[in-house]
């Protein structure tokens, strides 16, 4: 699976080797993390996760793209993304949307996908809210797709499948008074045809969030590991981290292998890059912190000083005022609490407010 062989690092380095090749130093304003682009969930935090890295949202595109997910990606870079997360086989399809309420529709494998992607098309003509689109698209797709709900007294296309094949459709998603709106893509793209460039979307995954494992990226791509091994990029470096084997791209060992930890301290909102990597004992080895960094509903932000997760924080916003809350780990020197202080300002701008109001809780 490799070609370099022998390299160990420790949990340090691969943390430093994060944060700097994330952009998280601030050292351009397009951080080349948005090879993988960056989720937003909750609905704003993209913005947050872009100023953080001193990047703004201008010439990027709101779609769902990896596991359905919203992500912010270079508009530019939307039909190669396409065709890199079309499905690689109908086994590949069939697991991405094996689920209870369309278990015979699943086994249609690509040809759902190819079916909700063109329904998309049909109906996103306009800007449209989420549930009327979703409406029209049931209605248009296999009714092996859809599943009969009692609440609604309606057939629903599944949701999995629904947000998938949303960017195959070439459709745009925007949060508007509450709602999500669909609306067609300024230049639409044609469905794909088959999957290219897959291979790229993986080593993106091994070298912004590697050392990684084929688990870790089928983790990340919402697929099977035997998937990923199909795909699996030539010149890779194998290198021990903390006794496990895992890989990134040859051509960052070096910088892997020097990379160090800073004086970084970034406020970083919940699915912020640095916290999609896929090996969170490495990132949070404490399992009851990792449990408030990564809650299922309602997870906070993460406090990054130098390369380790130090605390959580919360924002409420409050007329134009942010009011934000820091709860630490341990006890943060004075000089980082006047950090997190400029820090809490830089997540009130992305957030459209005049002003941050930060309060710092005991540590734990």
């Amino acid at each position: 699976m490799s070609r370099t062989r022998g390299v160990e690092v420790s949990r340090e380095q691969v943390l430093a080797h994060r944060v700097a090749v994330q952009g998280l130093d601030r050292s351009s304003a397009t951080p080349e993390v948005l090879a993988l682009g960056v989720q937003d969930t909750p609905s704003g935090s993209a913005r947050s996760a872009l100023a953080a890295r001193g990047a703004s949202a201008e010439g990027l595109e709101l779609v769902w793209s990896f596991r359905g997910a919203p992500h912010l990606h270079r508009r530019a870079g939307l039909p190669g993304l396409a065709a890199a997360l079309w499905p690689v086989d109908d086994t590949d399809a069939t697991g991405r949307i094996d689920t209870a309420v369309i278990k015979e529709g699943a086994g249609l494998g690509i040809e759902a996908f190819r079916a909700t992607a063109e329904a998309f098309r049909e109906v996103v003509t306009s800007p449209m809210v989420k549930g009327e689109v979703s409406t029209a698209v049931s209605a248009a797709v296999p009714r092996s797709l859809t599943y009969w709900c009692e609440a609604c007294g309606a057939r629903h296309i599944s949701g999995l499948l629904f947000q998938q094949a949303g960017l195959f459709g070439s459709v745009r998603v925007a949060a508007q008074g509450g709602r999500t709106m669909l609306s067609p893509l300024e230049r639409r793209f044609p469905v794909p045809e088959s999957a290219t460039g897959t291979a790229g979307v993986v080593e993106s995954y091994l070298r912004f969030l590697g050392p990684a494992t084929p688990a870790e990226v089928a983790k990340y791509l919402g697929t099977k590991p035997t998937v990923v091994k199909r795909v699996w990029p030539g010149d890779l470096a194998e290198v021990s981290v903390e006794g496990r084997t895992a890989w990134l791209p040859a051509a960052d060992v070096d910088a892997l292998v020097s990379a160090r930890s800073g004086r970084t301290v970034r406020l970083l909102p919940p699915g912020d890059p640095f916290l999609q990597a896929r090996d969170r004992t490495l990132v949070v080895p404490d399992s009851s912190r990792a449990k408030e960094v990564w809650r299922a509903i309602g997870a906070p932000g993460a406090v990054l000083v130098g390369s380790e997760i130090s605390g959580i924080w919360r924002a409420r916003s409050a007329g134009r005022k942010v009011d934000v809350t820091v709860r630490p780990f341990g006890r943060l020197p004075a000089s980082v609490r006047k950090a997190v202080e400029a820090e809490a300002r830089i997540v009130a701008d992305a957030r459209g407010a005049a002003e941050a109001r930060l309060h710092i809780e005991d540590s734990a």
